[in-house]
């Protein structure tokens, strides 16, 4: 495994110039990446699409909808009185379908909330779509370069990950992996 640092330009222009500059001070083409990463939902990891199985903040909704399809049957079936045996059995099934609803809805988590250590996928920041060059470095002197040259060239986010990079391929990229910015496009330059 090596230190890469990868940089998310808009446009394949820019990144066809620092992938130029970077070869202009001595980065080796082996050493060096280039690709376009998809938008998060869209990288086809499962055969019907997506890339996750379910989504992170839904992860409890199952328990929730059980629960409120059954606060609602029960508060449907207690109408009977009321509303005669015809009316039980439709205020039990319109309660439970409303109960799911509300529960399964209730049960999702939003953006940054934290239940526990397992759902923290929900809080770390998520690689945004763009030209991604990315760029094996040996030291702290490269790393610093190579930073340093991407802010020059107007990059958007900037990350470092652990991983292989041979032969101008990253072989291990995983495009819905945690990402570790040093940077992110939502932190303004000043000039």
């Amino acid at each position: 495994m090596s230190t890469i640092i990868a940089g998310r330009f808009e446009l394949q222009t820019q990144a066809e110039e620092v992938m130029m500059e970077l070869m202009r001070i001595g980065f080796p083409r082996e050493h060096l990446a280039s690709f376009f990463v998809n938008p998060a939902g869209q990288h086809g990891a499962y055969p019907i699409g997506g890339d996750r199985a379910m989504s992170p903040g839904a992860k409890e909704s199952d328990k929730s909808v059980a629960t409120g399809a059954a606060v609602g049957a029960a508060v449907g079936v207690a109408a009977t009185p009321v509303l005669g045996p015809v009316g039980a059995v439709t205020g039990g099934l319109l309660g439970a379908h409303l109960g799911g609803l509300v529960g399964g809805l209730s049960g999702m988590k939003e953006k940054g909330d934290q239940g526990n250590e397992h759902d923290m996928e929900n809080v770390l920041p998520q690689r945004k779509a763009g030209m991604l060059v990315a760029v094996r470095v040996d030291d702290d002197d490269h790393m610093n370069d190579v930073i340093n040259l991407f802010q020059s060239m107007g990059v958007e986010d900037l990350e470092r990950a652990e991983g292989t990079l041979e032969n101008g391929d990253w072989t291990d990229f995983d495009p819905i992996a945690p990402v570790a910015l040093i940077r992110s496009g939502n932190e303004r330059r000043v000039r």
